[in-house]
């Protein structure tokens, strides 16, 4: 039986609260209309439970290792494109965005291993979390990780029916990755972004991937790094 994330138990006690409520009144009014009422303080239960479920996820196996990128969210690929990243990846990156429709599990998971070193909240619009421009104008929270094989960014951005953005992370945290962070209420879309010198993309737009499941693909070695590793054999 699918958990319900401790993220969204504020919304659930009112949700459910709201559809006892109706309930309590269809049985009193009777009829017809106890019967709408009734039928109503299901479906708010329902709607409720599914919404905010919090399944377990199988990780695949070497997710830890240096390099490996796990999706961060359920949903489909909608983008995958080549961005200009200054503030944290100083330069291009390659951005993978993933859009959460209402059915979709919205609890968040680390993408990759490391420490935080950049965690900002920047306020916006709410267009459709589907639409590009959501990518840059929508509100949304960015993360910034630093790994034994460089950085990587992801954000969560919220929608149009999103209006509350829930992020545990810190600067200066250790995290693992496919461990939970957050999430973002009521659609939204998450995004992924890896310098474009060192990003190996295995998974195409169109694609419907699973957080904690789902390979992205993999940070390459940086230059300097490699650099050191053949030295490293030299010398031997």
């Amino acid at each position: 039986m699918p958990l319900i994330t401790p993220y969204g138990r504020d919304n659930v006690v009112v949700l459910l609260g709201t559809a006892a409520t109706l309930g309590v009144v269809g049985v009193g009014v009777g009829g017809a209309l106890g019967w709408l009422l009734g039928g109503g303080a299901a479906a708010i239960a329902g709607l409720t439970l599914w919404f905010f479920r919090d399944p377990e996820r199988r990780a695949p196996a070497g997710v830890w290792r240096d390099g490996v990128l796990v999706a961060p969210a359920d949903g489909r690929i909608v983008q995958i494109a080549r961005v200009h990243e200054p503030e944290f990846l100083g330069g291009e990156a390659v951005c993978i965005s993933i859009f959460l429709s209402l059915l979709d599990v919205h609890v968040n998971r680390v993408p990759v291993s490391g420490v935080v070193r950049f965690c900002r909240y920047v306020p916006g619009r709410f267009y459709a979390a589907y639409r590009s421009e959501a990518s840059q104008q929508n509100e949304q929270v960015i993360v910034g990780v630093e790994t034994p094989r460089g950085r990587v960014l992801f954000k969560q951005i919220a929608g149009v029916l999103a209006r509350r953005i829930v992020c545990d992370l810190r600067e200066g945290q250790c995290v693992q990755a496919v461990e939970r962070f957050g999430m973002i209420k009521f659609g939204s879309r998450m995004e992924v972004l890896v310098p474009s010198s060192q990003a190996e993309i295995v998974v195409q737009v169109g694609m419907r991937v699973r957080a904690g499941e789902t390979v992205l693909g993999y940070l390459r070695p940086s230059v300097s790094e490699e650099a050191a590793v053949q030295a490293l054999h030299g010398g031997a």
